[in-house]
């Protein structure tokens, strides 16, 4: 696995003789990145950012997204591609035999840490049911970077008892992950209730003039509350991860 740590060991190997110089070099020698028919695989993601490269699925070819990840598995103990079908993982697990799907996540991922290393501190709070997909990707998203997340389902504004009783949680909570479809709201009523930042995540759930989830992205951005950050329609990942790290920042 490319990341500081294993650097830092290996160089520090070279420099008390331990390894020699010619070794290091094969260790490294697919740094920065790997070239394949395809793609051109980012080694070097998680020694920047701290995550490794994660794949986009949608679009690919089962067999783009099955090369793309056995060759990040060759550099990576956690693994994440998105927007994945059943065709996209039964290709992808010929090659890497330890993969899981996380259907409703529509997720291929391997390597969650242990939960005694995953620290908590994110609500992660769905509209609907409907809206679950998407929530789910956040929470797996949060769950392979290392947090412990907590769910709240079907707590949208139709039934706002439901999130009233939750209140407490929330205010526990370093930051807040709202996703909901429809008109939108969910972000900017839980903003009003907490301390913490809110992401917001509009999803395409909705009738006609929800226009694919961009009714809900506009009501997230006109959001009233103070502390509303907003990602794209149904980008469940970039809101996890946007969450975890903001958490990750905060004294253990």
């Amino acid at each position: 696995m490319f990341d500081s740590t294993t650097i830092r060991g290996l160089l520090g190997d070279v420099a008390s003789g331990a390894v020699t110089v010619e070794a290091a070099l094969e260790h490294l020698v697919q740094l920065p990145y790997e070239q394949l028919d395809c793609a051109t695989v980012d080694h070097h993601r998680r020694l920047r950012d701290g995550f490794g490269e994660v794949v986009f699925s949608e679009g690919k070819t089962p067999d783009q997204v099955a090369a793309i990840l056995e060759a990040l598995s060759r550099a990576n103990t956690t693994l994440l591609a998105t927007r994945a079908d059943n065709d996209h993982f039964e290709a992808a697990r010929k090659r890497v035999p330890d993969l899981e799907y996380h259907r409703t996540a529509r997720a291929i991922w391997r390597g969650r840490p242990a939960e005694a290393d995953r620290r908590s501190g994110v609500v992660v709070a769905a509209a609907g049911t409907s809206d679950l997909p998407v929530a789910e990707e956040v929470v797996l998203t949060l769950e392979l970077m290392g947090h412990i997340p907590l769910r709240m389902t079907d707590v949208g504004v139709a039934g706002i008892h439901r999130l009233l009783d939750r209140v407490d949680a929330l205010r526990e909570a370093h930051v807040v992950v709202a996703v909901a479809g429809m008109e939108g709201a969910l972000p900017g009523v839980i903003a009003g209730l907490v301390q913490a930042p809110v992401i917001a995540v509009p999803t395409s759930v909705g009738y006609g003039t929800g226009a694919g989830g961009f009714a809900a992205l506009l009501g997230m951005l006109n959001a009233c509350a103070a502390g509303v950050a907003v990602v794209n329609i149904d980008n469940g990942f970039g809101a996890g991860y946007l969450a975890a790290m903001i958490n990750a920042r905060r004294e253990p």
